[in-house]
């Protein structure tokens, strides 16, 4: 059973809600009819009622199970105008321009849908950037208590791979800080770690990574990870950590024996920590399109409820999989 299998099994166990609000897409659509066929989660779609059924006809598939809420005739708009007006009110929202946002975005309208807890998680990204995704779940949702930074991570399948966890591995940051400091990188390593243990259900080894392993070269970039290494091992004490390492010196034994005798992670990493967002989106993107894996996210870690992003250029099974991905983090907010 592939590791997208397992999580599906454990959302089908505890089956939450969750909102798909681009309904237009018909990558989308396919998806809800998959979702709901396998049983994964509940689905909400946003829109009108004729025009996302009109899609599903011209695809021919079926939105049997699917409950379909539009804005302009919902029964709780004023409520949910009411709470993203209280939510927001501090920042200059007024009631009006609240329930104009929520009839014409349906981003921020599935939003408060979580906040008012008539969903248990949202997923979006198909058609939006990533900052249009993940701005109202900030606004709104804000972050999880005792977590100061949001961050955005991965998880990667690679079929046939004897490293990570039977070829499983979290990628962070790979879409959300495009330049975190040595501290947010600490901080990134520490929610990646919880991440890993709550989704893969092994334990997390974590790889600080760098074109520089164990001082083989100098640069300022090296020295953010160095630093980032220490915080880390200070602030989180717990977590099996270390670097810097060149990413074959984390995955490889043999490479490991070489580059980084003694270390604890050489060699047997599969959380992998990325010094900038660069290194993070590039590095996953090659791993999914030159090696063939399966790339599930961006996920979001450290916000109050799970909302997660999706690449533009995904696949309508990389939207079940983060739906189903979504609703085991549901499972355990």
């Amino acid at each position: 059973m592939s590791y997208i299998d397992v999580i599906k099994e454990k959302a089908r166990m505890d089956r939450k809600t969750i909102v798909l609000p681009e309904t237009t897409d018909k990558r989308t659509l396919i998806a809800a009819s998959k979702i709901i066929k396998e049983g994964i989660a509940d689905i909400i779609m946003i829109g009108d009622e004729e025009k996302i059924m009109d899609g599903a006809n011209w695809l021919e598939i079926e939105l049997d199970g699917v409950t379909i809420v539009n804005p302009h005739t919902c029964e709780k708009l004023d409520e949910y105008a009411n709470l993203l007006y209280e939510t927001r009110k501090n920042k200059g929202m007024t009631p009006e321009k609240a329930r104009e946002i929520l009839l014409t975005d349906n981003l921020t309208f599935g939003v408060v849908m979580v906040k008012a807890n008539d969903a248990d998680g949202m997923v979006a990204g198909a058609c939006h950037a990533t900052a249009e995704t993940l701005r109202p779940a900030l606004q709104i949702l804000k972050t999880a208590p005792g977590v100061k930074l949001v961050s955005g991570f991965f998880l990667i399948c690679v079929p046939g791979c004897e490293y990570g966890k039977d070829g499983t591995f979290l990628f962070a940051d790979c879409g959300l800080n495009q330049d975190p400091t040595a501290e947010e990188l600490a901080a990134i390593a520490d929610s990646s770690a919880k991440s890993f243990q709550s989704l893969v259900g092994a334990k997390p080894i974590i790889a600080m990574l760098s074109h520089s392993t164990k001082g083989s070269a100098k640069h300022p970039l090296v020295d953010k990870v160095v630093e980032a290494t220490k915080i880390a091992h200070e602030k989180y004490p717990h977590l099996t950590l270390d670097g810097e390492l060149q990413a074959d010196a984390a995955l490889v034994p043999q490479v490991a024996k070489s580059k980084a005798p003694g270390s604890e992670v050489a060699g047997k990493a599969n959380v992998l920590i990325f010094p900038n967002l660069d290194c993070g989106n590039i590095g996953y993107k090659l791993v999914q399109r030159l090696g063939g894996a399966e790339a599930y996210g961006p996920m979001l870690q450290g916000i109050a409820r799970p909302v997660n992003d999706l690449s533009r250029g995904c696949s309508w099974e990389d939207i079940v999989g983060v739906v189903a991905l979504t609703a085991v983090q549901a499972q355990l907010s």
